[in-house]
């Protein structure tokens, strides 16, 4: 399928070594087939990774460009899958007239979803301003002895005083930068903000381990609901029917301390990152275009008065961020 799609799309790189490389949220083995490229494609792409600077690789959130020409870079030729791609934008194109690009690495689904979340708070959501919320950490390790073998930024071997008090400063990290950014009243300032904070790779990668902390607080919850007979939602059931995760000890372990080390986030857990935050996710899945399941919302029930973000995959791995709805869309 050479020609298909121009070399190093979809993706901002992430600063992988030269032998591996990001495909939509996951690094690849290079001697695993490219679903979209041929050999030489891929080559040319390590080669601008090799030659791409460390300044670079700090970008998380590219600047926006038309959506319709961003397509047309990314998706050319006349194959079913670039067909059905150029389907998929043209119609996100009706509502969004741009797309910001989003670093490739296993964080890309809170990345965009982080970002599109602060980029439109006008307020700190309930849930932030509980007094017990920085006191998770201490709480849930009070209770739950294997939660000690929590992962942080790939560090292990830490004693349950050390990981209460690190994650807790995460917890008061995306406090903080959700209260500022939501006092901000101009958009373009709300925006200029945003786009620092996701410059700043200490204080971005802390935000992510509290949003994965989040989701494991949400599964014990929804998990020990279900234990005692109270309603759960359908994706709860899901979550734990599987084998690696037929429990929260299990989902930390076998899922949430692999996110952003060896994996991303898979369909299931996007429903799980939802009610974390208590917002709704929207996504445009281009590869599902002309289906029902084009659109998709996490959780497929929301609650009315969670906000909405919206962000666009190709492959449900790896996720792009639409901007500026377009006016007929607003009105």
């Amino acid at each position: 399928m050479s020609g298909e799609r121009r070399a190093g799309g979809g993706a901002l790189p992430a600063p992988h070594g030269p032998g591996k490389r990001c495909r939509g949220g996951r690094r690849v083995a290079e001697s695993e087939e490219d679903m979209y490229r041929d050999a030489e494609e891929i080559e040319r792409e390590r080669v601008l990774l090799c030659g791409t600077s460390s300044s670079e690789y700090k970008l998380s959130i590219a600047p926006e460009m038309d959506i319709m020409e961003y397509c047309r870079k990314e998706w050319r030729g006349n194959t079913p899958v670039a067909k059905r791609m150029r389907k998929g934008y043209e119609a996100v194109a009706q509502k969004f007239a741009s797309i910001r690009r989003v670093r490739g690495d296993n964080y890309c689904a809170f990345r965009a979803t982080l970002f599109q979340a602060l980029s439109q708070a006008t307020q700190l959501p309930s849930w932030l301003q509980s007094e017990d919320f920085t006191m998770l950490p201490e709480n849930l390790l009070s209770k739950y002895d294997w939660i000690k073998k929590w992962q942080l930024k790939q560090k292990l071997s830490r004693n349950m005083g050390e990981i209460s008090d690190e994650i807790k400063d995460y917890l008061i990290l995306l406090r903080k930068k959700w209260k500022n950014i939501s006092e901000i009243k101009g958009p373009i300032e709300k925006q200029e903000a945003c786009d620092k904070l996701f410059k700043n790779e200490e204080e971005e990668y802390s935000l992510y381990e509290a949003l994965k902390f989040l989701m494991l607080n949400t599964a014990i919850e929804l998990y020990n609901d279900d234990k005692n007979g109270r309603r759960v939602p359908v994706f709860s059931w899901l979550l734990f029917a599987r084998d690696t995760s037929s429990n929260p000890c299990q989902l930390m372990h076998n899922h949430l301390n692999h996110i952003g080390h060896s994996g991303g986030l898979e369909q299931v857990e996007m429903f799980l990152l939802a009610y974390a935050l208590q917002y709704t996710i929207q996504v445009y899945r281009l590869y599902k275009y002309s289906t029902d399941e084009f659109i998709t919302l996490y959780p497929n029930d929301p609650e009315e008065d969670w906000p909405v973000v919206t962000l666009i995959t190709e492959d449900d791995r790896h996720y792009n961020i639409p901007v500026r709805m377009c006016q007929e869309t607003m009105l």
